[in-house]
């Protein structure tokens, strides 16, 4: 029975092989060639080979030129070339050994030199040593970091605060934190290069619009708006965010803070705000921009800033809703990663905090005294003022290019020696060219301090008009 099983099955089989449409045997046909032709075909061709005398070796060695691991710098270049600093970058700096007066550091609130800022410091590092050699999940958390935290948020009017030991790392940091890839990034043009880091890590889907045009925003939100009702599943897990500066770094510029609000509100996407040049500057007290607008804190998802520039510290902070900062606790890289703020730089920036709540007229007297050289800045040959007449760290740029961005620099270089051998110290904004979004034109930055006097701000102004009359005309 099983024989005539058997038979039968092959006669069926070579029945469907007579019925079956030609096409179907020549394709079966070609896979069994090619089976069998992978079965007995080497997997590797064996190379010719070719043998080359000692002195043709020697000379295909000769020959070869490596690739570069770095395009090649000029030894002229400014990044190898410094300004060697001697003792504190205070009101009078100390610069290739020539004494000047400070414009260049962003000293704005004049308390990187204060008594009572430095013997905190002092007290801290006798306490607690230099460093902390571990983050803040593996011993770096020191009482004095909780109690930073604790004071910033208070000031600021916020329920949480977190703070990083790198003030470049706090943004860079915090935005890839919450936007990840597939999520929808709308920053302004002129955003300064720690957020541009931090977008960069994000590998979020990133939307430049205009600086400061709350028109162009609004059409790519509506044009966003658009390819969410194309495709509502994917519309509903894509995050959304507005990244904007307070005091933009690179133009000195305030971004338009209540249309934002309105915008966020309208399509439904949350504002992150770094506030590195605004904090200790703007507002009756120094909050920032929210301060400044008399916004509602809480209508701001996350702000952001450094603890650099007003608190002349080092490190930087976020704020905002509890739930928001504590995600940061275990996704923020330069928080997870880097060992914490040195205790005597946080002392030294609860002491600074102490000193701006106890004096709060001395964000008027910034202000007045920015508004003064701004003023006086006006009419340059050759130069226009970019920036609000309230930024602390203006811009001077040349009203008409050399040509090409390497003479403008050059030119403008000038003008700062100019100042320099005369008693002013200046610098030139700098930026990694390749790696910049939208790169700004060159420029002269002004930083206003509240330790400068009228005389000394009178005589900058007049000095940059004679620097200019003598350089650019």
């Amino acid at each position: 029975a099983a024989g005539v099983g058997q038979q039968w099955v092959l006669v069926e089989m070579v029945q469907a092989f007579y019925e079956a449409p030609a096409y179907h045997l020549i394709l079966e046909g070609i896979l069994i060639l090619w089976i069998i032709r992978l079965l007995f075909s080497k997997t590797y061709k064996l190379q010719e080979r070719s043998d080359l005398t000692l002195k043709e070796k020697e000379e295909l060695i000769e020959e070869w030129q490596p690739e570069p691991l770095v395009p090649p710098v000029p030894k002229d270049h400014p990044a190898l070339n410094y300004n060697i600093v001697s003792g504190p970058p205070t009101h009078i700096i100390t610069v290739n050994g020539k004494e000047c007066i400070n414009f260049a550091s962003f000293n704005f609130l004049g308390l990187l030199n204060n008594e009572k800022v430095k013997n905190a410091a002092q007290a801290s590092l006798k306490k607690y040593g230099v460093g902390t050699c571990g983050p803040r999940g593996f011993y770096g958390t020191f009482d004095v970091h909780l109690e930073l935290e604790e004071r910033l948020a208070k000031f600021m009017r916020t329920e949480e605060a977190i703070i990083y030991s790198y003030g470049f790392a706090t943004i860079a940091s915090a935005i890839p934190a919450y936007s990840k890839r597939g999520d929808i990034v709308f920053v302004d043009e002129a955003a300064c290069f720690a957020i541009q880091k931090g977008l960069q890590a994000s590998r979020s889907n990133i939307k430049l619009f205009k600086h400061n045009d709350m028109a162009d925003l609004e059409r790519l939100l509506k044009e966003q708006e658009t390819e969410d009702q194309k495709n509502p599943r994917k519309a509903r897990v894509t995050r959304r965010f507005i990244v904007v500066e307070g005091l933009y770094m690179n133009t000195g510029d305030i971004c338009p803070l209540p249309e934002l609000i309105k915008l966020k509100y309208k399509y439904k996407v949350r504002i992150f705000l770094e506030e590195s040049l605004s904090f200790g500057v703007l507002g009756a007290h120094g909050r920032g921009i929210t301060e400044h607008f008399g916004i509602n804190i809480d209508d701001i998802d996350l702000i952001s800033a450094n603890m650099e520039n007003s608190l002349a510290s080092i490190g930087g902070f976020c704020c905002g809703r509890s739930f928001i900062i504590d995600h940061q606790r275990l996704s923020g890289q330069g928080y997870c990663f880097s060992a914490s703020l040195p205790p005597l730089l946080a002392a030294a920036a609860i002491e600074a905090l102490n000193i701006m709540e106890d004096n709060p007229d001395i964000f008027q007297t910034l202000r007045a005294k920015c508004e003064r050289i701004h003023k006086a800045l006006q009419g340059i040959s050759g130069l226009k003022v970019v920036g609000e007449s309230f930024s602390p760290a203006l811009h001077l740029q040349l009203k008409e290019s050399c040509g090409s961005r390497e003479n403008d620099v050059k030119l403008l270089k000038r003008v700062v020696d100019y100042c320099m051998n005369s008693g002013i110290a200046l610098t030139q904004a700098r930026y990694l060219e390749k790696e910049e979004k939208c790169l700004p034109p060159p420029s002269i930055r002004v930083v206003i301090t509240v330790e400068q006097t009228e005389q000394e701000l009178d005589k900058a102004a007049s000095l940059l008009k004679e620097a200019a009359q003598s350089v650019l005309n």
